[in-house]
């Protein structure tokens, strides 16, 4: 079952829980869902919304609707640290003084970010494109950009280091409310999930989505050679979520629903078929991870899959081959370059 909920900038789910439509710029996504939760000591907020003059005008609108204030914030949950969740946290922290709280793998991601010199993240886009077989079209407007020290901002650079980490298993020291942490890795190392064990919510950030499958990509540390497993943390983060009570979920996108498990067991046979589907393509020829995201199914052609949109779609399928590596079912052929794969 699904509940769309109130149509308008903001919606009540009882119990002292709204939600705040907070929009990104330029994203078919729309919004991000950021809950405002009522505690003993004033509101909390989970998640906090992308950094722009809009997108924080719709996140002040909506706490004046519900009878209170930025200022009155007392403290922030981060279910991970991507820009449309973390990004306002800044300015939140700014105008109230509250505390942030953020898992400590990601509150990693964002120490990195903020001490990387310019440069530093293009420099690693680049060489991981080309060890992932990106043809030269592809990779010579970033080594332009590179040449002439051109370098984009990071999103996500205004946003606050978080004060406070967030464990997972405890109960978090929220006045008046019993909620537990959750770790979820796989769309982030850091991902957590916040589950209110009275009434059975779960605040499900990017890992539970009622109609999209959240990206799965590798981690990013330059500085940190070892070979994660994403997708595999994401698989099991899944079931153990699978595993909870859960009467609702509130996610960070798109709507509420209720059938937690059901969505479960439709995101592992998802993410089983298109396992199975990649094994397939490399047991005649060895594919270089941009092969294979040529050939995978996408929600468009590739042909129309936009330039930053297939960096994007070339980590998930490093993902998804690191995964059948991790499984013994696939293996990298030695010597080549770019790496290819093929079934094992």
């Amino acid at each position: 079952m699904t509940d769309h909920g109130d149509p308008g900038s903001h919606a009540d789910h009882g119990g002292g829980i709204h939600s705040i439509k907070v929009p990104i710029p330029d994203n078919p996504l729309g919004h991000t869902l950021v809950y405002v939760m009522d505690t003993d000591r004033g509101p909390v907020l989970i998640d906090t919304g992308w950094d722009d003059p809009a997108s924080y005008d719709a996140l002040t609108r909506g706490l004046t609707a519900l009878g209170t204030s930025v200022a009155d914030i007392h403290g922030v949950l981060v279910t991970h640290h991507h820009p449309d969740h973390h990004g306002l946290s800044g300015r939140v922290r700014e105008d109230s003084g509250a505390w942030i709280a953020m898992h400590a793998a990601d509150i990693d991601v964002v120490r990195r970010i903020r001490r990387a010199e310019p440069g530093v993240w293009l420099a690693v886009l680049l060489a991981k494109l080309a060890a992932a077989g990106a043809p030269d079209e592809h990779l010579a407007p970033l080594r332009a950009a590179k040449a002439d020290g051109r370098m984009r901002t990071l999103p996500g650079m205004g946003s606050a280091l978080p004060d406070r980490e967030i464990v997972p298993g405890d109960r978090l020291p929220l006045a008046g409310r019993r909620i537990r942490a959750v770790w979820t890795p796989g769309h982030t190392p850091g991902h957590v999930c916040l589950y209110d064990e009275e009434r059975g919510l779960l605040f499900s950030g990017d890992h539970l989505l009622p109609e999209i499958s959240p990206h799965i990509g590798l981690y990013e540390d330059p500085d940190d050679d070892t070979v994660t497993d994403p997708l595999g943390d994401y698989l099991d983060s899944l079931e153990r979520i699978g595993r909870l009570e859960v009467a609702r979920v509130l996610p960070a996108h798109q709507y509420g629903f209720t059938d937690a498990r059901g969505r479960v067991a439709e995101l592992l046979a998802h993410h089983a078929e298109r396992l199975a589907a990649l094994r397939e393509l490399i047991t005649e020829v060895a594919l270089t991870p941009w092969q294979l995201a040529e050939l995978m199914e996408w929600n468009r052609p590739w042909e129309q899959i936009p330039y930053g949109s297939r960096n994007i779609a070339v980590s998930e399928a490093e993902a998804h081959v690191r995964r059948l590596v991790k499984a013994g079912l696939a293996e990298a052929v030695p010597g080549s370059d770019p790496v290819t794969y093929r079934a094992a």
